[in-house]
């Protein structure tokens, strides 16, 4: 059975599409482009596609990962063309390597995003990090599905910064927009943007006047010098290429 490891984005409008959406989506993707997918055994056989740490809904991304499994061999650069024409615009399937050993989810233990406040000065939002940062835990509350929990948005996020760039993605002009560049280490439980965004709103009462927008830039392995590895990278025999 050959494995075929897959980068894909969800932009525009599609952000909002669910994983559970973005899955069946996929499933029909694979039927329309007639891939050999491969299946399991047992009485009800299911496709064999692994995903790896999903974004959430409404929120953007260009590193999303999953593996299938082809009952034949296949040309990636094909079949990222194939599959790529069978989904919808905006859900765009970006690279396709032939998996190497070792796993996937093993591969991803951080993930860089980009979080645009329209309506924050960035001054102000620079000063909200400075707290964010010079703060040993922040406690945030999220509804989960054992309750509401309460858990340190701190401790996961290995870089926090207003960046430089002066465009504003609405096109809207005279609208200050804070721009964060935020990397978040995986742990249990998550440490979504959403929660560090509650807890700047803790430690310096920011909150923006509109729904930010996020976009999940990268993930993959965090090094020592705080770059993001590409968890395609071994597979392609590349170096690393993420974060900054």
């Amino acid at each position: 059975m050959q494995r075929i490891r897959l980068r894909y984005a969800k932009r525009g409008p599609l952000r909002f599409t669910s994983h559970r959406d973005f899955a069946r989506a996929f499933e029909r993707a694979l039927r329309r482009a007639a891939v050999p997918i491969a299946y399991s055994q047992g009485f009800t056989p299911h496709p064999k596609i692994s995903y790896a740490s999903a974004a959430p809904t409404g929120v953007g991304s260009e590193a999303e990962y999953l593996e299938i499994g082809l009952q034949a061999p296949a040309d990636p650069e094909q079949l990222r063309a194939a599959l790529d024409d069978a989904l919808s615009p905006g859900l765009d399937i970006l690279e396709a390597v032939t998996a190497g050993e070792g796993s996937l989810a093993d591969r991803i233990d951080a993930s860089r995003w980009r979080l645009e406040l329209p309506g924050i000065d960035p001054a102000d939002a620079e000063k909200a990090v400075t707290a964010f940062l010079d703060s040993t835990e922040v406690l945030v509350e999220r509804m989960t599905k054992q309750g509401r929990r309460t858990f340190d948005a701190r401790a996961a996020v290995t870089r926090c910064a207003v960046t430089g760039e002066p465009d504003l993605p609405s096109g809207a002009v005279g609208v200050p927009c804070a721009i964060i560049d935020l990397v978040v280490r995986q742990v249990t439980p998550a440490v979504r943007p959403d929660d560090v965004l509650s807890g700047l709103r803790v430690v310096a009462g920011l909150e923006p006047p509109v729904p930010p927008r996020v976009t999940r830039l990268a993930q993959g392995t965090l090094t020592a010098q705080g770059e993001i590895v590409d968890p395609l990278d071994a597979d392609r025999g590349d170096v690393g290429i993420g974060g900054r």
